[in-house]
């Protein structure tokens, strides 16, 4: 159903003025349909079960803000993370992503004002001798026009469309900046996992280089005791398995090292031909990290930010839904010049103008605008499901990552025990194997024992570490929710002292 109505000179011209301003006090006093945001509830518990007499976070806490590598106190790790900043190609897509859905909102945006075009032309045209009236004087004349026209066209909103449109996008938008922030997480976290992997294994790759010096030491040793007729020459050669062996999985350690060193080229955005991470081995325990109660972690978590930011886009779009129900109300200008010599094109009595105002409402869509209703509920239940699935995931890699590091610091305790237990043991072997009582065949098993407490000791310190970083991760790396642009349209930092536009 349309119901124009236009406004052409005359006296008609008085009521341009008022109509207008009618409709923009109309647009400013209307109704905006659709439920009002409230944000969806989830469920936080009081405290962290896995938690248990872990030293709870100061208000005046800071490990964990901005570049919160740093309570490693590792300046190699620190010169690497700086460079993800910069150079990280995941970085930059998701930083393109952030830019694409700002641009979306600044088009939607646009809405609140009017359109104006224009579209100048020039036409010679003759006029029929034989078209009616027969004998006119304008009959068979031929002349030129020339229009200069300037259009101006306003959609009103009134029912709030334009306006839960942009809430929807302007949402979005700050979703965007979020997944942004947990991209740059997830890339720094990425890094240090992979930085303090390669450098367990150079602690491997040391314990096991020095060990096959002993070895070699005790190969020698033998092979004297066999020239002297102590030894036998099986003992012989199982001193020399036991070197070859230990050597070979001093080689193998290189494998792993160095895909681990090409993981960390890649995140810092160079080829692995162009890069080397010089030999570093782990040796420091990993620093305590500050936890806070659950609650916190809703403000936390970037990726459960950018999770209920989608709740509240999908809630404007139920508003944009509604508001297809009511009509769409339309203002209208023109404005311009126009006349048969373009010399005059631009006096006075060349212009022209008018105005006018539509309305256009749908009386019958088979229950179109019901169906679209129904789809925009359904989203903002989707989004609502996601964003609490995202809340308890969340608080599972907490507790995942709280138990992974107690438990391992209380396994690198018993295993630190157990270490010292077996070198006992082998310097015991090793004594009544030069004093004659024991064969060689004990020696050789303590030393077995005593590598394997070792190599165990070192691997789980870098998983001591690597589980440090990804506790950091889960609780959100201290980010926080007001990191997230108010205008993301135009300006507002993106991720807290990394990333910006």
């Amino acid at each position: 159903m349309t119901l124009p109505a236009k406004l052409i000179f005359g006296p008609s011209r008085r009521m341009a003025v008022p109509v207008l301003i009618a409709i923009a006090a109309l647009q400013l006093t209307g109704c905006v349909v659709g439920p009002k945001y409230h944000a969806p509830t989830a469920p936080a518990p009081p405290a962290y079960k896995e938690a248990g007499d872990w030293k709870p976070a100061q208000p005046n806490d800071q490990n964990l803000g901005g570049s919160w590598w740093t309570i490693f106190q590792d300046p190699q790790l620190n010169a690497l993370e700086d460079q993800v900043n910069v150079s990280n190609q995941n970085l930059k897509a998701a930083e393109a992503q952030f830019r694409q859905a700002r641009a979306a909102l600044r088009y939607y945006r646009a809405d609140y004002f009017p359109t104006v075009t224009y579209g100048p032309s020039a036409t010679r045209e003759r006029v029929s001798s034989h078209r009616p009236p027969p004998n006119s004087i304008f009959n068979g004349i031929t002349y030129n026009d020339f229009v200069l026209p300037f259009n101006v066209s306003y959609q009103a909103d009134v029912w709030g469309r334009v306006r839960k449109n942009v809430e929807s996008y302007r949402e979005q938008a700050q979703a965007s900046a979020a997944d942004l922030a947990t991209v740059n997480l997830s890339m720094h976290a990425d890094l240090a996992v992979d930085y303090f992997q390669a450098r367990s294994l150079d602690a491997e790759e040391q314990l096991l280089n020095s060990t096959v010096k002993e070895y070699e030491q005790a190969l020698e040793l033998n092979e004297n005791r066999f020239a002297g007729g102590i030894a036998s020459e099986v003992e012989v050669e199982q001193a020399r398995t036991q070197l070859e062996t230990t050597r070979a999985q001093a080689i193998d350690v290189d494998v792993l090292r160095a895909q681990y060193e090409h993981a960390v080229a890649i995140l810092i955005g160079k080829p692995p031909a162009e890069f080397s991470l010089p030999p570093l081995p782990l040796t420091a325990p990993p620093p305590h990290v500050p936890v806070s109660v659950p609650s916190e972690l809703l403000e936390r978590r970037p990726d459960i930010a950018a999770a209920e930011r989608l709740v509240a886009s999908a809630n404007a779009q139920i508003g944009v839904a509604k508001s297809a129900y009511y009509p769409v109300i339309n203002l209208g200008a023109t404005g311009g010049f126009e006349s048969s010599a373009i010399t005059t094109l631009l006096n006075g009595p060349s212009g022209l103008w008018s105005v006018g105002l539509s309305a256009v409402g749908t009386v019958f869509d088979v229950g179109r605008r019901r169906a679209l209703n129904d789809q925009a509920r359904a989203a903002y239940d989707y989004q609502v499901a996601a964003y609490r699935e995202s809340v308890l995931s969340g608080f599972q890699q907490v507790e995942d990552n709280l138990a992974a590091v107690r438990i391992l610091e209380n396994e690198a305790k018993v295993q630190n025990e157990a270490v010292v237990a077996a070198q006992r043991s082998l310097d015991l072997s090793v004594t009544r194997y030069k004093g004659g009582v024991t064969s060689y065949l004990e020696v050789i098993t303590a030393q077995s024992a005593a590598l394997a407490d070792e190599v165990t000791a070192v691997n789980i310190l870098g998983r001591r570490m690597a589980n440090t970083v990804l506790l950091i991760q889960a609780l959100g790396g201290g980010w926080d929710r007001s990191s997230l642009p108010d205008r993301p349209e135009c300006c507002g930092k993106l991720v807290s002292g990394n990333v910006h536009p």
